[in-house]
């Protein structure tokens, strides 16, 4: 389906890294449609494609790419007036519907914290498609299946859930090793000294679950420890607050009786 080529939507971080990646497949990139002209000619210019504005005629295609940012996809989808094309988006929050009444619409979504930087090597990145319909499905899974080797079809809620677990597993922990950098930071402690902390918890994650790989006060236990930390938050309330939450969280779980006493209020142990 896919011999008239692409065309891909957006100069960000999903275009640059799946616009790649497409072009590594083989397949052939029609065009590439951007805001910023000269974003859009340097990175036209690397995927060997032609820049077009994003008010312009785009070029004829089997399948157009929306990867934008999600409060553009509904006015984008209809730029695409013909309805035997299919049209696609890349968010993992994004219903099929915000492609608007189109006929053959789906989503390509990848699993992965994208940076920047080179291109990712999205080969073993686990890809999500949604289809409304025959075509959009064989045209997605054609796509996927010749960039990664893990392609999975989710409905639309599930991919919702999916892309909220990812928010919690992949955007959370980094930024609480963001504010523990900080901490380090503050008083002149070199932040390196939690890489090896931080390359072991992910290992272990990988290789035993999250469930067996917990450690830490908490998960002893140890409310003695919980308490000397809070004080320690005294003078950075929200950090105190957040360390205070996932302590009772991760009590509750593994300690119920130490729970005793703690508010439902703010959150905090009462400890």
């Amino acid at each position: 389906e896919l011999d008239n080529g692409i065309v891909l939507v957006g100069t960000g971080r999903m275009a640059f890294h799946l616009g790649h990646a497409i072009a590594r497949a083989g397949w052939r990139l029609a065009g590439l449609a951007g805001r910023d002209a000269t974003r859009t000619k340097e990175l036209a210019l690397q995927l060997r494609s032609t820049p077009y504005g994003i008010d312009e005629a785009w070029p004829d295609a089997a399948l157009y790419i929306l990867a934008v940012k999600d409060d553009a996809v509904p006015g984008l989808a209809q730029h695409i007036e013909r309805e035997d094309r299919v049209l696609a988006h890349t968010s993992g929050a994004l219903g099929k519907e915000a492609l608007g009444s189109h006929e053959h619409r789906g989503v390509l979504w990848p699993i992965k914290s994208l940076s920047p930087g080179d291109p990712a090597d999205l080969s073993a990145t686990p890809l999500v498609i949604d289809a409304s319909d025959d075509l959009a499905r064989g045209t997605l899974f054609d796509l996927a299946r010749s960039i990664s080797g893990k392609v999975v079809e989710l409905p639309t809620a599930q991919r919702r859930k999916l892309h909220l677990a990812a928010v919690f597993a992949s955007n959370f922990p980094v930024y609480l090793m963001k504010r523990a950098e900080r901490i380090l930071a503050d008083e002149g402690i070199d932040p390196k000294l939690l890489q090896p902390l931080w390359n072991a918890a992910a290992r272990k994650v990988g290789e035993q679950g999250a469930a067996a790989s917990l450690t830490g006060p908490a998960r002893r236990g140890d409310t003695g420890t919980v308490r000397a930390h809070l004080d320690l938050l005294a003078g950075d309330a929200d950090l105190r607050r957040a360390y205070a939450l996932l302590s009772r969280m991760i009590l509750a779980d593994h300690h119920p009786d130490l729970t005793k006493g703690l508010s439902d209020t703010d959150g905090q142990p009462d400890l």
